[in-house]
């Protein structure tokens, strides 16, 4: 590892190196961090924040969600099915049920198990931005935020017009286990958009096709997804937005490996959310929000041979209304709000049940110098099934000089079991109502440096979370069961380099390095031997990309290196090179190019080489 620490450090010097040479850089435009009370431009925040921009989601070989997440510095993305079929995200070394996801800054929380989470009916290209939040972040997001949060901002859109586009890819190897065919995948997509002063309106349709990459590995997705932003006046703004995901895929070794080699899953999943925003007074404003999110899990462990054996339903329902404000003060701000959360589910193996969900926050923001910033705040949650809790936080940054600043912070936060963990009754998997929900503590400190073109970012971190969820057993011939394992104690390290040159006005390169260290011991209370997730959490993490543009062609070459705690390392390169001609795009991707052999979850081998053309006409 000695020659991935240097090439880390050498990279970025280089760049340092270059920027000092080259001052005529225009610094890109400030991006504002969409927190539940606070709107916060990057350059205060107190955190650890990482943003990826919709011009560099344009740019990376990936068409899904899940696809764009997994070059982001210091997010997991385990997949058992590619190209958005089904993958659990996680930061920092957490588990998958360890993060949460939001849209626009509604929480996506999926009670049954998070496997479902990125189930979202969300097209890339409705995304503005994507914000990775790093730590516990209870004190601004609620529970679950154990170990980071990622908000998906969505674009609203000031022009009118549509979008088409489909594209075709394969690997170029037949299925000689069953049909003999050549595996391939191809998707349309198409979308309207209605850009007005006052209203914006936006409408996308999505189906996604293929026969796999190996046996019983075929899936069918289709997605719609509406968004609407009105600003009734100055001080007064309605933004909703609903969407339906339907997502069929083979299961072959997905959770019971081998036995499990026909299975099949349908997941559906239905998300609604209006919110508001209303400026009360010139210092008082308030933000209002319900959200509603339905999911339906059919597994069917033999397939669709015999439906009366092995089949598992699962019906989830989840409803959360939240009120936040902020009040500016003479000298500083306070935010403050509620949200309640139900929860239910209907299953065949997990049986009915429901909780409810009552938070708090509070917090207050105030800069005592030109230097010096400061967030202060606590949540506190009443579960029904875990009553009474409360996870404070502090952040703090203090700026040396315009360019250079030391971040630092100490937050808390809590996991509370899913019905998974709790109730699942399976002869394989079995849940445990015993289990303690998990409480994470973590401290950290860092700099970051920005000024023009370059931009560095260094942080150390130290996190404890106590009782830590897992599932466990002590022999291969007795079932796998949710037990509270002990304490993880994790030390991390994260360093980020992004760099910009301009050639001329038409010609640049970007360049982004970043690497994560994770040294994670457990002070463990069980003697199980065989853990099912903690030993497939990273020890070593690189993403690289390099972004060269030309007038209207642009060439990306993206690059992961990924170490985890047991089994072998992978590099994955990928690549896309894209050609816009007037309204009309073209690009090719290349995925996993140099054909490594790679498993993210369990025995479940992902894609070999895949190359896919593509064609996109877009009028806003």
């Amino acid at each position: 590892m000695k020659k991935i620490y240097f090439a880390v450090f050498t990279v970025i010097c280089t760049n340092f190196y270059a920027q000092t040479k080259k001052d005529s850089i225009n610094q890109m435009d400030e991006v504002i961090i969409n927190e539940g009370r606070f709107n916060t431009p990057i350059s205060k925040q107190n955190r650890n924040v990482y943003v990826i921009s919709s011009e560099t989601i344009k740019k990376l070989p990936g068409r899904t969600l899940q696809e764009v997440l997994q070059y982001a510095n210091g997010v997991d993305i385990r997949q058992r099915g590619p190209f958005g079929t089904q993958a659990d995200i996680s930061v920092d070394g957490g588990s998958f049920e360890q993060t949460v996801v939001l849209l626009n800054g509604a929480k996506v929380i999926d009670s049954q198990t998070a496997h479902n989470m990125l189930n979202l009916p969300l097209p890339v290209e409705a995304i503005e931005r994507i914000e990775v939040v790093r730590g516990p972040a209870a004190r601004i997001y609620g529970i679950n935020s154990l170990t980071g949060a990622i908000n998906i901002i969505t674009k609203k859109p000031t022009d009118s017009g549509f979008l088409v586009s489909t594209y075709a890819g394969s690997n170029f190897e037949k299925d000689t286990q069953d049909t003999g065919d050549t595996f391939y995948g191809t998707g349309v997509q198409a979308g309207a958009v209605l850009g007005k002063e006052k209203q914006q309106h936006l409408l996308f349709a999505s189906h996604d096709k293929s026969n796999g990459y190996r046996y019983n590995t075929a899936f069918e997705n289709n997605k719609i997804f509406y968004q609407g932003n009105v600003q009734i006046n100055d001080k007064n703004e309605i933004l909703g937005s609903a969407g339906y995901i339907k997502n069929g895929f083979g299961a072959n070794g997905f959770y019971a490996a081998p036995g499990d080699k026909n299975a099949t899953e349908i997941v559906q999943t239905t998300f609604a959310n209006i919110q508001s925003n209303h400026q009360i007074t010139d210092s008082w404003k308030i933000m209002p929000r319900v959200t509603y999110r339905y999911n339906y899990d059919d597994y069917r462990y033999l397939g669709n041979s015999n439906l009366a054996v092995g089949r598992s339903q699962h019906y989830t329902n989840s409803i959360a209304g939240e009120l936040n404000s902020t009040v500016k003060l003479s000298k500083g701000e306070i935010g403050f709000g509620a949200e309640f959360r139900n929860e239910n589910i209907h299953s065949s193996n997990i049986g009915d049940h429901d909780r409810e969900n009552v938070g708090l926050y509070a917090e207050y923001r105030r800069s005592f110098t030109e230097k010096l910033d400061v967030n202060i705040g606590t949540y506190l949650n009443y579960n029904s099934d875990y009553k009474w809790q409360i996870y404070p936080g502090i952040d703090a940054s203090y700026a040396i000089t315009d360019a250079f600043k030391i971040i630092g912070n100490v937050g808390t936060s809590q996991r509370i079991p899913s019905f998974t963990d709790l109730y699942l009754k399976q002869t394989g998997n079995i849940g445990n109502p015993d289990l303690d929900s998990e409480n994470a503590f973590q401290s950290e400190i860092g700099f970051k440096y920005n000024k023009r073109a370059l931009s560095l970012n260094a942080n150390y971190f130290y996190r404890k979370i106590d009782n830590y969820i897992d599932w466990m057993r002590n022999a291969t011939n007795v079932p796998w069961q949710s037990q509270n394992k002990g304490d993880l104690n994790t030390n991390g390290i994260n360093l980020r380099g992004n760099y910009r040159f301009d050639f001329s006005k038409d010609s640049r390169l970007s360049i982004l390095l970043a690497y994560t260290y994770l040294d994670s011991e457990f002070k463990t209370t069980r003697t199980e031997t065989y853990s099912k997730y903690a030993i497939s959490s990273l020890k070593h993490q690189i993403t690289n990309t390099i972004d060269y543009q030309f007038k209207n062609l642009s060439v990306m070459f993206a690059t992961r290196f990924n170490e985890r705690i047991t089994g072998p390392s992978y590099w994955v390169n990928d690549f896309r090179v894209s050609q816009a001609i007037n309204k009309f795009t073209i690009f090719l991707d290349g995925q996993n190019i140099f054909n490594a052999t790679y498993y993210e979850v369990g025995a479940v081998p992902l894609p070999s080489r895949w190359f896919t053309l593509g064609v996109k006409l877009v009028t806003f």
